[in-house]
């Protein structure tokens, strides 16, 4: 359910972002090919295909309804040439595809939007787009 403007009554809807399926495949399709380890769930790319379907429909239902709230990242530290390390993120395989969505497809209404807020790559973008639209349809 979308957040209500102030004096609006909360309103139920089906889906408030239209996302195509075929996007969720295609993005599915762009993260297989980077390859890449598993995150924090441990789940390779190998053990998702498995269940392929079931795991698209998944990542497409909860991106569409808005319900979608990215895991926490694996942490891994990468050696650096000066000898210290780096903390690096590692997305699951879910989540590496709700980003490449993301990048793929804006919802509606963002293309011709002027975002008040700050645009982050990756996990925060949907975040970005759902307050940047709720922005506009309010007047903030």
């Amino acid at each position: 359910m979308r957040q209500p403007c102030k004096g609006e009554e909360p309103v139920s809807e089906a889906k408030p972002y239209s996302i195509p399926k075929n996007q969720v495949v295609e993005a599915w399709r762009q993260v297989k090919a980077n390859r890449g380890g598993g995150g924090v769930d441990e789940e390779t790319l190998t053990m998702f295909e498995a269940n392929l379907k079931d795991n698209l429909y998944k990542v497409w239902n909860r991106m569409s309804s808005g319900s979608y709230f990215p895991p926490p990242v694996k942490r891994v530290e990468i050696p650096k040439k000066d000898g210290r390390t780096r903390k690096l993120g590692i997305p699951t395989v879910a989540d590496r595809v709700a980003q490449a969505v993301v990048k793929r497809v804006p919802p509606v209404g963002v293309r011709d939007l002027n975002l008040s807020v700050r645009y982050v790559h990756g996990v925060r973008e949907v975040d970005s787009w759902r307050r940047a639209l709720q922005n506009r349809r309010c007047g903030s």
